[in-house]
């Protein structure tokens, strides 16, 4: 299959390069000729484990290319996929289609032959419908099929989640819209994918209550960890408890300081944006998106409480920065307010992250980043982990305790055990576990 993806972000460079392995001849197109010029050269834009080296060997084996060049592309293609961004627009929290929307329009008019357009961005319930009416309207004797593909992948995650999916969404009635998206995810039948036919607009409703129904789980955790702290029960253990339920499910019940990322905010807004447009509450969502708000907010006074409640003249040391490991996205990062809120305490703060400093420093220029944890840890009153990388989990606890001021550490992530902590000498605090409890 010949396949033309446009926009080289998180989700079209995965997807394309995913495409290119599974066999087809796959071109990535991108207006940015920088980027371009540096997927050339072999450049990632993006930190995704394996992607480097996924995109090198298709690359060399001819079925992955990258051009700024739309038009040829589009008219060789059996399918477009559109995989622009779609960010908060300003002013309201819905998603901004104008990328979509240009797409659809530069797409219309290269078209040649029968074509599947998809739209493997996040995008509204109906944003189908518009796409289809702009390409018609832009190309009336265009041979069209409009498809909604949602993708799921978790960054970090993302090239073993789109070759070992939990499910493929495809949004089309036309039978042969269908076909060839079936020839296309074929090279995935042998992991059994299951592949989810259905209408459009279910389709791209479904992407927005996946990720609402995620959020819901990560806030009620903290919610109950804000309880177990009072009454002295581990949230650890209640998650443990409750997840073992397999009609509740173990993952994304761990307690931390809110979530964040390109899309679970991104998205629970435009969702609660969507229903309102068509008079409907969707409560129990806007309640999610409110407490994890504060909860990001709240996390610097968790620190405050941690030093008696002065920050100011105090050095605070942040390890991690990224929303999660193992990706560089600072996008509603809750590094963000923390690091802001202490700043607005008083507080000096200097972070290490081990891959997103780069991308911090744009959000974060006012504070002073270190070499690695112990640099950080170094004159610190005190330690805050903010992300769970895989190097946080096994410090050198005397090395750290040498190094800092007070021995204090505000462990945001659960990742070590409160008992090993007070062993070494450390004034502790977490999420939602009393001190002395595993």
């Amino acid at each position: 299959m010949r396949i033309a993806m446009i926009g080289t972000g998180y989700v079209g460079l995965v997807s394309g390069a995913c495409f290119a392995d599974f066999g087809h001849d796959v071109t990535c197109v991108d207006k940015d000729e920088r980027k371009i010029a540096a997927l050339h050269r072999g450049e990632i834009p993006i930190y995704e484990p394996g992607l480097d080296s996924l995109v090198e060997t298709n690359v060399k084996a001819k079925r992955l290319s990258f051009t700024t060049d739309l038009s040829g592309p589009v008219a060789e293609a059996d399918a477009v996929f559109i995989a622009v961004g779609t960010p908060s627009r300003r002013g309201d929290g819905h998603a901004d289609l104008s990328y979509v929307y240009a797409a659809a329009r530069e797409i219309a008019a290269s078209l040649s032959g029968f074509t599947v357009v998809v739209t493997k961005s996040t995008v509204p319930v109906g944003t189908g419908d518009e796409v289809e009416r702009i390409i018609r309207e832009t190309n009336p004797k265009s041979d069209v099929v409009v498809a909604s593909n949602p993708e799921f992948l978790r960054e970090g995650a993302a090239i073993r989640d789109f070759k070992f999916p939990d499910r493929i969404v495809v949004g089309t009635n036309d039978e042969r819209g269908r076909k060839v998206m079936g020839d296309i995810y074929r090279p995935l039948s042998l992991n059994q994918a299951p592949l989810m036919f259905t209408a459009r607009r279910t389709a791209e409703m479904i992407k927005y209550a996946a990720n609402a129904f995620l959020a819901t789980k990560i806030t009620f955790i903290n919610e109950i960890a804000d309880l177990s702290e009072k009454v002295g029960a581990n949230v650890q253990e209640v998650a443990r408890g409750i997840g073992l339920d397999n009609r509740i499910g173990t993952k994304f019940l761990h307690a931390g300081p809110g979530f964040g990322g390109s899309c679970f905010p991104k998205d629970t807004k435009a969702l609660i944006k969507i229903a309102q447009d068509y008079d409907v509450s969707l409560r129990i969502v806007e309640a999610v998106l409110a407490v994890n708000e504060n909860r990001k907010r709240a996390m610097a006074r968790k620190v405050s409480h941690a030093l008696g409640g002065a920050l100011r003249g105090k050095t605070i040391g942040v390890l991690g920065l990224t929303f999660k490991p193992d990706t560089d996205d600072m996008r509603d990062a809750p590094s963000i307010p923390l690091v802001t809120g202490l700043l607005d305490m008083g507080a000096k703060v200097r972070a290490y992250d081990p891959v997103g400093m780069d991308q911090a420093k744009l959000e974060l220029p006012a504070i002073e980043y270190c070499e690695d944890a112990y640099a950080c840890a170094k004159g610190a009153d005190a330690l805050v982990i903010v992300t769970e990388w895989v190097q946080f989990r096994a410090l050198d606890l005397d090395r750290l305790k040498e190094t800092m001021v007070q021995p204090i550490v505000v462990d945001l992530r659960n990742i070590y055990r409160p008992e090993d902590m007070e062993a070494a000498g450390f004034v502790y605090e977490s999420v939602g576990r009393p001190a002395g409890q595993v």
